[in-house]
């Protein structure tokens, strides 16, 4: 367990306590609403079990937090299936579907690609952080695509290095509600957490540098059957 003690910060002043317990200690709602059944949450001292509360700027929140991916045993399973793309002496690419979690962490301890991939490849268990063997970047749960893992030191911080100077293009289809007027561009612009909705990421002033280039693939005026979706 790690002790967290922090004031609420104005962005997320009037939003419910499980949610801002769960922005804060960067855990899943659900575990920050059973944290807060258990009346592990304290807010300026005092209990507090309701999970609708809302809270405002200033009011100081305390609580344990469960353990985190440093804390996790991290052990193979050969039940999770992992699709290999391309395999050599150095790396991977597999073909992470939407619904798995890459790696471990607060309230996703089992059943990720990781301990997948222990199961079929048990070297990597020794390269990069111990709760993400092997992993130098990622894809959120509900994102589908291919996915680098090194299965050498030597690679994790080769990988590493390119995706840091950005030598490796990273290319994704997303669906946009909204009308995009031109056909490509490109945003260039920081990103940081919302202050709006800190749920969410956006161009905040002061947020890490990032560029994205885009193309209009297709436009669809009127509702199309979902297997239509490009």
């Amino acid at each position: 367990m790690t002790a967290f003690d922090a004031e609420l910060p104005e962005a997320l002043a009037g939003e419910r306590l499980d949610r801002i317990v769960a922005m804060l200690c960067d855990v899943p709602r659900s575990v920050a609403g059973e944290l807060i059944d258990a009346g592990e949450v304290r807010i300026d001292g005092e209990v507090r079990t309701r999970r609708a509360d809302r809270l405002d700027e200033g009011q100081r929140i305390t609580l344990d937090v469960p353990a985190g991916p440093e804390e996790l045993t991290v052990e193979a399973d050969p039940d999770v299936p992992v699709d290999v793309v391309h395999e050599d002496e150095h790396l991977l690419v597999i073909d992470k579907p939407a619904g798995l979690v890459v790696h471990p962490g607060a309230g996703n301890p089992t059943g990720t690609l990781v301990h997948g991939l222990l199961a079929r490849y048990p070297e990597i268990a020794d390269v990069g952080e111990p709760f993400r063997p092997g992993i130098v970047h990622r894809l959120d749960r509900e994102t589908s695509g291919l996915l680098a893992v090194a299965r050498t030191a030597e690679a994790h911080a080769g990988l590493t290095e390119l995706l840091r100077v950005h030598d490796i293009v990273r290319r994704y289809r997303t669906l946009v509600w909204d009308h995009v007027t031109e056909p490509r561009g490109q945003v260039d612009a920081p990103i940081g957490r919302s202050t709006k909705d800190p749920t969410k990421m956006g161009i905040v002033v002061g947020g890490r540098e990032a560029r994205t280039g885009y193309e209009v693939v297709r436009r669809y005026d009127e509702p199309v059957p979902v297997t239509e979706l490009v």
